[in-house]
């Protein structure tokens, strides 16, 4: 091997040690986590969200919980939290918990055939601060609309359901 060859892994390896070491537990993506009150009922941070306007009890509800930049907001696997409930027609209340006081953004889908795609036709969905979705933005408001600040307490969020 050369030593150029050598010098280039070996500063590769340790970028990458030094990105995992400087990486807080806090701060990784895709923990999917099990739905419990036990956050919210304590000092947070935390999220209790009021979801309204469930349509049916089929299907699953999917809450992520998103850090609040424009780079993460709604990419594939730049979720924080995720959690996973079946759907309760109407009103439903889930506890989001949050890594650390910051900025954040939250999404909902509701699977309504439970088939893990967005049907455009069926499936409904929800964001963090209920922005208007149109044709313009396709259902993808920007994260400005959607992103909120939480310190160290537990934040009430209402958010409404939306279907075609």
């Amino acid at each position: 091997m050369t030593s150029m060859r050598k010098y280039i892994l070996g500063a590769l390896g340790a970028v990458a040690v030094t990105a995992a070491v400087s990486t807080p537990a806090s701060a990784q993506y895709r923990n999917e986590i099990r739905h419990s009150t036990a956050p919210c009922q304590g000092d947070g941070p935390a999220v209790w969200l009021q979801v309204t306007n469930v349509e049916g009890s089929g299907g699953t509800m999917r809450f992520q919980l998103y850090p609040g930049t424009e780079a993460d907001w709604l990419e594939r696997g730049r979720w924080l939290n995720r959690i996973e409930l079946p759907a309760r027609a109407g009103t439903m209340q889930v506890c989001i918990p949050v890594p650390r006081p910051g900025n954040y953004a939250i999404a909902i889908r509701h699977d309504k055939n439970n088939n893990g795609r967005t049907d455009i036709s069926s499936d409904g969905g929800g964001m963090s601060n209920n922005p208007s979705i149109n044709i313009f933005n396709l259902g993808k408001p920007g994260i400005d609309k959607t992103r909120f600040s939480i310190g160290r307490e537990v934040l009430p969020m209402r958010i409404r359901m939306r279907y075609l």
